[in-house]
């Protein structure tokens, strides 16, 4: 199968006259992915080549795993090479994009949750820690986001500064922090409760509160404001 060319396939099972005449939902993930590649090497044709890259990660298996996946990763497998690398990467940012464009409108100040499952897709297949500032303004609504810092696998600074520059400069009236723990376990460090209480005390100062802080881990989040933590560290 893997050196017969798609080409040379029965009509009804190459992927796209397949997709045609039954539908797009009829295409496995390997043949979506085929789709998508055009064409394989010259030991696999494109569906062939398209479940090798879906079983690569040595951990994380299926359409999951191409998040877990950088380009060098892709491109060390035969008959992958820059272009088809940058195809798989496409695919993979499209499908997170698409589920924070669905969760955008539902973004609400006052539901952790709701920030939470924003950045969900965006955060939990990261290696590294990545930090963001979300500012809103006085009717809750979510004026702008950035991304402050990135960093090791366990760590990330911050600049306090940078931050409430941001908002100063957005006219924000309020800001959240949020960032991942690669680790999957979203309870806080200390060092995550220490640049809470500096954070919450620059904002005092500015008159720019900090509001929350959410920490991702995995699919769960931690807020400290539904914890009452920011109350605590108010006080």
């Amino acid at each position: 199968m893997s050196h017969l060319r798609i080409s040379d396939m029965a009509e009804q099972n190459k992927p796209c006259e397949k997709a045609l005449q039954f539908g797009i939902t009829s295409l496995s993930d390997a043949e979506l992915l085929a789709v998508i590649l055009r064409s394989g090497s010259k030991d696999a044709n494109a569906i062939h080549l398209s479940e090798r890259i879906l079983t690569l990660h040595p951990v994380h298996k299926g359409l999951t795993g191409l998040n877990y996946l950088s380009a060098d990763d892709l491109i060390r497998l035969p008959g992958v090479g820059q272009v088809k690398a940058v195809q798989i990467l496409a695919v993979s940012e499209l499908s997170r994009r698409i589920a924070r464009e669905r969760t955008r409108v539902d973004v609400r100040l006052n539901d952790a949750s709701s920030i939470a499952d924003y950045f969900c897709e965006e955060v939990r297949y990261l290696q590294r820690e990545r930090v963001y500032a979300l500012f809103f303004n006085t009717a809750g609504n979510l004026l702008r986001e950035r991304m402050i810092s990135e960093g090791t696998i366990d760590r990330a600074l911050i600049s306090a500064r940078e931050i409430f520059r941001e908002a100063l400069r957005c006219d924000s009236t309020g800001v959240v922090l949020l960032h991942n723990h690669p680790s999957g376990d979203c309870e806080p460090s200390r060092a995550d409760i220490t640049m809470t209480q500096q954070l919450y005390s620059a904002g005092q100062l500015i008159g720019v509160p900090l509001l929350d802080h959410i920490i991702i881990g995995g699919s769960s989040y931690v807020s400290f404001a539904e914890r009452g933590s920011l109350h605590e560290i108010q006080s």
